[in-house]
Order: C-alpha cells, then structure tokens, then sequence
C-alpha cells in the first residue's frame, strides 16, 4: 500500500506539468485514443467500472478516475521519461590521447515521450584546451591568383610557429583548384588547352577541377617545398569550381588524413565567385553531384567533367556530417557574396584577403580565434513531427531563449543548453536523432520511443464470454465487439437496431448527432459542458442565455435550453428579483407615487421625477408648470398628432377639454412664458374622477416676427442712396478744384511782360536766282552796265 501512495504521489507531480483539458470525447472508446486526447488523459480497465457516460466514462484525468472509484493498479497511465545510459563527465584538462576527451554531455539516452508532452534535457558543452587541429590549405590557382602564390611559399612554416602556441598537435595540408575543363569554361582548342596562358604570353598548366596535392602532414617544411613547385592554370570565366574542390576535400576524409578527435578547418583562398548548383548546365553536364569522394590515383577529381558542382544544401550537409569548419578567405570585391554563404553554413566565418594574400597568416589565426570563442549546436536525423526549443545558458549562467549558439567564449568555459523535446503526433516508430557541437565530433544521440499504446492491448482476451459469449474480444476493460455486433457488451446485432426509434421526424442524424443509437435507444456523448440529455439527446444544462457570463445569471437552472428562474427571480434570465423593497420611498409609498417597481429599481414615470425612489421631483408640487408640456404639445400639434399628446398629457396626469361649461370659480388660472416668447394662459380644473382637466388655452403678446424682405428693400435703397450722395460729393470737390486751377493759371497769364530782341548771331538768308535763258543778253549788256558805277 505504501508503494502505492508513493505512486500515486508521483503521478500527482507529473500530472501538474500537463496541459488540463478534456479527455471524454466521442471518438475515445478504446484505451490507445484515450492517450492520444491528450497528455493529462488516462484509461480505467477496471471491469465493473460503471460511469454515467458509459464507455466515454473510462478515459479521463488520474484523479477524476481515482474519485470515481477506479483502482490505480487499474488505470494506464504513461508518464513520459528521460533513461540516461551514459554520461562521462567533460574533460577539464588537455590530454595525450585525444580520444579520451569529452566535450558534450550526456553522451546517449533514450527519451520515452506522451504526444502533446514536453521533457527537457540539459546538454553541457566544454572546449578542451590544446585540442589538435588540422588545417587544409584550399587555394585557387587561376591566373589572377599568381602573386598569392609567391606570397604564401614560406606560409607553412610560419603558419605551424602561430599555431603552435595554440596546440601542440598541428598538421596541415594544400589542395588547389581552378575549373571544370570544358567548354564553356575554357577554350577547347588543342594550343589553349595545353597551354590556357599562351595569349598572355605565360607559360602554365592545362586547366584542371581540383588536386589533392598534400594530405595532412606535420612537415612544414614540406607544406613550403610543395607550395614553391605550384604553378597556375586559367580559365575563361570569372567564377571558378571552388565548390567541387570543397566537396572533396570534405568527404575524402582518408585521402585528405582527417583524424576523427581532431578539430578540422578548411581555408578556402579565392578572389572569384564559385559556380554551383546547375551552373554545370551550360557544359552539358546534367548529372546531380552524389557527395562521394571520387579523387583518382594521382589525387586528381575524376568526375569534374561528369558530375554537376555542389549545390549548398549538399555542402552543408557534408560540412556538417564531417565535422568541418569553413573559413573563406577572399579579396574585397568578394565579402559580400561569401558573407551570404557563410549565413547558411554552419560554422562558416568570412576573412578579408588582401590582393597578394599578404595577411593570410593573420586572417587564418583571427577566424580560428573566432570559431573556437562560440559555441552553436547542430541536429542531424529526422526531426519532422519533434518540436525542438532551445535555450542557451552562455557565460556567467546568461539565459538565451530560443537560441542553440553562445558566443565569446572562453576556451575550457563550460555553456550549458536546455533542449525541450515534444511530439505534436503519435508515431508508432522509434526515431533516432543527434546533437552535436558545429565542428566537433563528440556527439548526443538521442533515442525517441514514443507512448502510443496501452499495455493492456496486449492482455486482450479474444471471443470473451463477458461480451456476449464471445461476440467480442475484451480489451482494457471494454468490448471490441465483431463485425456485425454493437453494444456495451455486444448485445446487438446491426440488422435488428431501429434506428428510426433515435431520430425525430424533422432530424437527419439519429440522436440529434450528439450520441449513438445501440439497440434503438439514445445513448448520448459526454460534453465537457456540461450533461447531454433526452430521449434523442436533444436536450442539455449548458446552452441556455447568459447574464454577465454566468449561465441564467446564477440565479436559475438550465433546463432543455430554458432557465428555470429560482424563486424570488424572474425574467428570460433570471435576472430580475420579484422583491420591491428596495422600490419602498421613505413616506411608504411604492417610488413615491411617481413610478413603477421594475427588477428591483425604480423606473420613474413621471417626467420630472429622478431619484433612487423617484422621491425628487422639482416641478411636482407647480401644477401650471408641471402640465406645461401637455399645454405646449396641443397647441403645436396638428389633427394628425393630437394622439400623440394625448400620451404626452396621461404622463402628466391630464387631460384637454375644449368644452367652455367650465367653472371658473373652481379653477386654477395659470400664466406661462414660452420658449416663443408668447404669454400663454390656461385654467386648470379637476373632474368628478379627481383627473386634471385643462380649459381654455390662448396665446397673447407674441413678439412680432420681422419683415425679411421690407429689411432687405430697405437696406439695399439706404446703400444705393449713401452711394449716390458720395458720387455727388466727390464731383462737387473735383469741380471746385478745376475752378480754382483755372483761376490761378489766369492770374499767372496776366503778370506776364512780352519783350521782342535782335539776336547778334542772327543773319537773314540770302536767295540767287539764275535764268539760264538770258545768258547772252546779260553778257552784252555787262559793259554797259559797267558805265553806270
């Protein structure tokens, strides 16, 4: 018994982190639906286990299913859990041999997972100090690379002296590559392809993909020998075959001496752009690159000419899978374009080349710098239908939310990352995925089994005598009835059900769609609303009208889709109290004469009435005032909208009488201002029935309106009139100026003396005529002339 409770206890605390909801739904009727509704959701196989909601009763939450008396050695219940099966702890020390270093923990564990339940993992992550590297050296070797390659003859030797005050354990290796050799890519005439400079003219090497000239090696000596005896190639293109280079340099794992404890970096040297994908395409080359390792003999690629180039996703994968980080070192023009690659690639980092790869050394060191100060998790395996959610835990114990990478870390820190493990679907295969540090081999693997089924499925007994002498198996406490047999028990056989007897004449559906027909009777689906009743399940206790988001105001019982008021309550919602107490005025009386009691409150009648009890009423104690509105409504009011007074004065407690047999002794006379300005009066008198009965209704001393049109005339002829006096003026003051200017002008002309003089300068003119008829005469006549002076 005490293990029992200590069970039960157990079960209790798992329970708190699930997810509450409903478990008895109309589609769990056997013990593996009832754990896929949901991860809080557990199965009675008690046999005489009786629930109000029959088979749908069984599947429900641990507790609910103890309270109803189901014993808990009876009940399947998995609960999702984490087996550990090795966890060596990290290393902190640098050791000799490399294979006795851990860097991850756990290391292997099994993971049993409820679909809809979440489990949480924590996986430590440690650098080890002085790990080994190797490096291999991937250089492009195209014409525009010459100068790099004089630059980089005593990089190994240089390179291994850097690195060596980082680990003790340094090889280093050189492959190179260029481009595919066919056309477009090159020129494909006999001269330029022996010799693919001869235009320049230089001498180099045919074009070629790429070589494995030096696997990894400790010698840098001999790194620098092999460097010094390279020599260029050319290609005709701008982008180069870098990617075929990357690919086998990444899977030829033998070829190339990678060591599995060993941490792998690949220094791509390029001042070009890389084709990839279906570049090939424009060769004729339409084979899919298949990711193998395809170096010859002499450590040439053999199938540069048959396969396409790489496309990223399979370069990721391949990086990845082996455990390979990348650092492209690339001149200005090409950041950009490389930036984008490393993006995609896990562990990629970017460097800037300078033109003659004057700071390789630097660019290498500072990237190897950076890939070891982060530390960033990769999945491999099948995760479709998991949900994976990370949280980084990175230096001094900093949260990270949704986030596998810390950065700034110092080598031989430990950085911690829970991983939240879910299953959104019921597989009934187990599932095997890793986790691992980008660059790094020592990894997690995590097995997934997930719980789908029941145990007890496999203690079923077939053609049970408990189900109907064997028209059914019992399995987990319930019948799994034959073909042809429904029912409970199995009781029923298809061909004699009525279902007519569980359908109305106006429904469609047997049971209103809210149960199942067994042996012509209703037997009606659980909601988790509340209860489904009726002979065809039409009725139930949770769908009536609602009053502030409580069902018949919590004031009534739900009843068929009706609220069945308590007493003291009515209304549609039972939200009106029947008790007028709170209606009493403090002179007894029911809203002090003035109003009427509804729901409790007091709805004031009269219209100058207000108050909790209609108690304040300004205007009731002026009778003339009071039946003011009656008196203006009739005299404003036509034929047509004297019904409409009439209601306006019963308001008042009045009526309007054109009658003159009226006593004016008895009457009151009363005298109003309207809003018009008019003085109205009228007599106020009360019948044998007490009433109000108002006589004689006249107006006088109304203002008289203005005449509109008499102002208008009057204003326009004033301003015509003003108009014509200003004209008359103005030509007035013209006129006497002129005047004035004349008189002056007169004056001036008369003070004027005129005085004729001889100007000396002056000579008259002088006019010869000549007749040239008389030429002859004057000449004979000259002498004579002569004789005269």
């Amino acid at each position: 018994m005490g293990i029992e409770l200590l069970c039960l206890c157990f079960l209790f605390l798992q329970r708190n982190n699930y997810v509450q909801g409903t478990c008895s739904q109309e589609s769990t009727v056997t013990c593996e639906d009832c754990l896929l509704s949901g991860p809080h959701c557990a199965w009675c196989l008690q046999e005489n286990y009786t629930d109000s909601f029959g088979i749908h009763g069984r599947c429900d939450t641990l507790e609910n299913l103890l309270s109803k008396g189901c014993q808990l050695n009876l009940i399947e219940f998995p609960i999702s859990e984490v087996e550990i099966h090795r966890n060596d702890p990290l290393t902190a020390s640098s050791q000799k041999n490399s294979s006795d270093v851990t860097q991850i923990s756990p290391q292997k564990l099994t993971l049993r997972l409820r679909p809809g339940h979440e489990e949480t993992i924590q996986i430590k992550v440690r650098q080890t100090e002085d790990y080994p590297i190797d490096l291999y050296y991937l250089m492009d070797l195209s014409a525009s690379m010459d100068d790099d390659l004089n630059t980089i003859k005593e990089l190994g030797s240089t390179l291994s002296k850097e690195m060596s005050k980082l680990t003790s354990n340094f090889r280093l290796g050189f492959g190179s590559f260029v481009e595919k050799p066919v056309s477009p890519f090159i020129k494909t005439t006999a001269a330029e392809i022996n010799n693919p400079c001869r235009t320049v003219p230089y001498e180099c090497l045919p074009t070629f993909g790429y070589k494995n000239v030096l696997p990894l090696t400790n010698d840098a000596e001999k790194f620098n020998k092999i460097v010094k005896g390279q020599r260029i190639s050319a290609n005709i293109d701008t982008p180069e075959g870098g990617f075929d280079a990357i690919m086998q340099a990444a899977v030829c794992k033998e070829k190339i001496g990678w060591r599995n404890d060993s941490l792998h970096l690949l220094v791509f040297v390029s001042d070009a752009d890389s084709h990839f994908g279906m570049d090939s395409k424009l060769a004729g080359i339409v084979i899919p690159n298949d990711g193998k390792c395809h170096l010859d003999h002499n450590n040439e690629y053999s199938m540069s000419t048959v396969q396409e180039y790489p496309t990223i996703g399979q370069l990721i994968d391949k990086l990845v899978q082996n455990n390979v980080l990348l650092i492209f070192a690339v001149t200005n023009e090409q950041v950009p374009i490389y930036e984008n690659y490393a993006k995609l690639i896990p562990g990629a980092t970017v460097g800037r080349l300078q033109k003659d790869s004057g700071n390789i050394l630097q660019l290498i060191i500072s990237a190897y710098q950076e890939l070891r100060s982060e530390v960033e998790l990769e999945i491999l395996g099948e995760t479709e239908g998991l949900n994976l959610s990370f949280t980084a835990i990175c230096n001094n114990g900093t949260f990270f939310p949704h986030q596998r990478k810390c950065s700034h870390v110092k080598v031989g820190n430990t950085v911690s990352f829970n991983v939240t493990v879910s299953l959104s679907s019921c597989e009934k295969t187990r599932r095997l995925i890793k986790i691992k540090p980008v660059g790094l081999s020592d990894v997690l693997e995590m097995e997934i089994h997930p719980l789908c089924s029941c145990e007890c499925q496999a203690k079923a007994e077939k053609q049970s005598p408990k189900c109907s002498q064997g028209k059914g198996s019992l399995e987990c406490g319930v019948c799994v009835c034959s073909p042809g047999y429904v029912g409970p028990r199995c009781e029923c056989h298809e061909s004699s059900l009525g279902a007519s007897s569980c359908r109305g004449p106006a429904e469609q559906s047997s049971c209103s769609g809210r149960g199942d027909c067994y042996c012509g009777q209703c037997l009606c689906h659980p909601s988790p609303y509340g209860r489904v009743y009726g002979p065809r399940c039409e009725c139930n206790d949770f769908s009536c009208v609602r009053h502030r988001g409580l069902q018949c105001a919590g004031n009534g019982d739900c009843d068929c889709g009706e609220c069945r008021c308590h007493s003291g309550w009515t209304g549609e919602y039972c939200n009106c109290t029947t008790d007028t107490s709170t209606c009493i005025a403090e002179d007894g009386t029911l809203c002090s004469g003035r109003g009427e009691c509804i729901c409790g409150t007091c709805a004031c009648t009269h219209p100058a009435a207000s108050g909790q009890t209609c108690e304040k009423c300004p205007l009731c104690s002026d009778p003339c005032s009071s039946r003011w509105s009656c008196v203006e409504c009739h005299l404003a009011a036509d034929d047509k909208s004297l019904g409409d007074c009439s209601e306006k004065c019963k308001l008042v407690d009045a009526t309007v009488s054109m009658q003159k047999d009226y006593s004016e002794d008895k009457s009151i006379s009363c005298s109003l201002q309207g809003e018009n300005e008019c003085i109205t009066t009228f007599l106020l008198a009360v019948d044998e029935q007490g009433r109000t009965v108002i006589h004689n209704i006249e107006q006088k001393d109304c203002a008289q309106h203005p005449n509109i049109p008499m102002i208008v005339v009057g204003v326009t002829l004033a301003i015509l009139l003003i108009g014509i006096v200003l004209l008359c003026i103005w030509k007035l003051l013209v006129s006497l100026q002129d005047r004035k200017e004349v008189a002056k002008f007169e004056a001036e002309k008369s003070k004027v003396k005129w005085q004729t003089e001889t100007n000396p300068l002056y000579r008259g003119s002088t006019t010869t005529f000549k007749n040239v008829t008389y030429k002859n005469q004057d000449m004979h006549k000259r002498p004579m002339a002569a004789g005269f002076y």
